[in-house]
């Protein structure tokens, strides 16, 4: 086992429980480790001064609590804070934290690079590298707290909300993300509330089939087209996973939340391909029977990617029919660009891009022999 997979951040509290029955101790002191790596971010196990030295010898071998590097960390003019750090992979992946004056939002990646190669999306444009470990992506937030909380000691930028949008697809490393997930919320890691941590994807319907099983995270889906065809173009797993069985996978999911909780639709506006009055109406006769909050984002250029930001009047005109339709819709707010930390601008830097990205094409599409 490679040194990276004995990360203790990643480990939730029902492995601690496993690992401490099979070192012959007590499964009740899961909860004072998790709070000591969690709660007051520590490194050492001998800082861990009311668990016996057997024991912290004991977990010393076998591994260790290690952040995610920083290679670099830059701050936008309004706020906003990007982190580069670098995965066991030796690539690198970004975060992204977002202040709003009610609450700061941690943009999370779960994998180096992302194989599905949305067309609007410059991260698909890297290739796909490897998936993040567990402890890698709880660290991303581990790492984003303890930053925050040097800058700013009063507390006035804090995480209250952890959304699963930066590179990768999270449904595609399906066991690191919900353990992370689960650390997360347990009020044992970081006890964010299940309305706060958000998985997005771009519409991995078998993925969906298993977080029902699983967890009662929020969930958001990255639909960005009204019809099968346009959707083909824009979010290519579309072809192995039509619109039709998305959001039928959806709607199960969705029982799971409960009456005051809904699934988050993701539509990015790009000039003249998917902004227009017909998409709108399209848009709004697709999920007449899908209880949603529509999220529109404008698209974020990047070098190469051929598309437009949509005209302002088309961004509230969309929205507007929306409205009238009967659906709650918000605009995204643009934030970071100056430090290319938008939605869609993710790219880290990912080594070996080419040698991995058909193989996990393949996977994702399911075409893999």
């Amino acid at each position: 086992m490679s040194d990276a997979r004995l990360n203790y951040l990643g480990y939730t509290k029902a492995e601690w429980e496993a690992l401490l029955t099979e070192l012959g101790e007590k499964p009740w002191r899961a909860g004072q480790i998790m709070k000591w790596i969690h709660h007051r971010y520590m490194d050492g196990f001998t800082e861990m001064t009311d668990i016996s030295r057997k024991l912290r010898e004991q977990l010393a071998e076998r591994g260790h609590v290690r952040d995610p590097e920083i290679i670099t960390e830059r701050v936008s003019v309004d706020g906003t804070r990007k982190w580069l750090m670098r995965s066991a992979s030796g690539s690198a992946f970004e975060t992204v934290f977002i202040p709003e004056d009610t609450r700061g939002t941690l943009c999370v990646s779960s994998q180096v690079g992302c194989a599905l190669d949305c067309s609007f999306c410059s991260t698909g444009k890297q290739g796909f590298n490897s998936n993040l470990l567990a402890g890698e992506i709880v660290g991303q937030l581990r790492v984003a707290r303890r930053r925050l909380e040097e800058a700013y000691p009063d507390r006035t930028r804090a995480v209250t909300n952890v959304v699963l949008m930066g590179m990768g697809e999270p449904l595609l490393n399906f066991d690191n993300v919900i353990a992370a997930v689960e650390i997360m919320m347990d009020d044992l890691g970081y006890g964010i509330s299940k309305r706060k941590v958000t998985i997005s994807t771009s519409g991995v319907v078998p993925g969906i089939e298993k977080l029902i099983k699983t967890t009662d995270a929020s969930l958001a889906i990255s639909l960005h087209a009204p019809n099968d065809e346009l959707r083909n173009t824009l979010v290519p797993i579309n072809k192995k996973y039509p619109i039709a069985q998305l959001l039928d996978v959806c709607t199960r999911y969705a029982r799971n939340l409960g009456e005051k909780r809904t699934i988050t639709v993701e539509y990015t506006l790009i000039d003249g391909i998917n902004d227009q009055p017909e998409h709108a109406a399209q848009l709004a006769t697709l999920l007449k029977d899908f209880p949603c909050k529509i999220n529109l984002i404008p698209f974020n250029p990047f070098p190469g990617s051929g598309y437009k930001r949509p005209h302002n009047i088309n961004v509230r005109g969309f929205q507007d029919r929306l409205v009238r339709a009967g659906y709650s819709v918000t605009v995204r707010t643009t934030r970071g660009e100056d430090i290319n930390a938008a939605c869609g601008q993710l790219v880290g830097e990912v080594a070996d891009k080419t040698r991995r990205q058909e193989k996990y094409k393949r996977i994702a599409t399911g075409t893999a022999s």
